[in-house]
């Protein structure tokens, strides 16, 4: 879990522009990752996002959590983490979840003229601004993250957690 969380912080911290291309469901470590990323792609058909650890009875790392409210503001943090929703691109976007809506058929085409655009940009000048943007609330996360994640393995592994855990029913279609 520790692998994780750096890798996320990784993506998060990187700098050079990530985008990221959410082609089906982006559920919790997902979306975690997806938070990371400086723009987010994701196709309209049946896919949805979410951070619903909640719903089994399991928390999140810190870092999934300051990255979440960097993307959608503390409120609509505080509701995708205590709700535990299954959202669709649109619904993500409205909550700022991700940044642009597209089609199975477009996504690639969408996540490339996203690149693209982000290419023509400077890139001192862009590795400064995300620096100024993201290098405090990770320094922050930092110092949490440790803590977190033991407590989410100390939820994980009670009984109720794997009791709902074990009532999972995975559809497709």
């Amino acid at each position: 879990m520790i692998k994780f969380a750096d890798l996320y912080k990784y993506l998060f911290l990187f700098p050079k522009p990530v985008v990221g291309a959410l082609n089906g469901h982006t559920i919790a470590g997902g979306c975690m990752l997806a938070t990371a990323c400086d723009y987010r792609v994701m196709v309209t058909e049946n896919a949805k996002i979410s951070l619903n650890e909640i719903t089994f009875g399991a928390s999140v790392f810190a870092g999934s959590v300051e990255m979440l409210k960097f993307c959608v503001g503390q409120r609509n943090a505080e509701t995708i983490l205590f709700s535990g929703a299954m959202y669709s691109a649109q619904e993500a976007k409205q909550l700022g979840l991700i940044d642009r809506v597209s089609s199975a058929e477009n996504l690639n085409q969408d996540v490339m003229t996203v690149a693209e655009e982000y290419a023509r940009k400077d890139g001192t000048a862009y590795q400064s601004i995300k620096r100024l943007l993201k290098k405090p609330i990770a320094t922050e996360f930092i110092k949490r993250e440790r803590d977190s994640i033991h407590e989410f393995v100390d939820i994980w592994y009670t009984e109720g957690t794997w009791a709902n855990l074990q009532n999972i029913k995975i559809h497709s279609g």
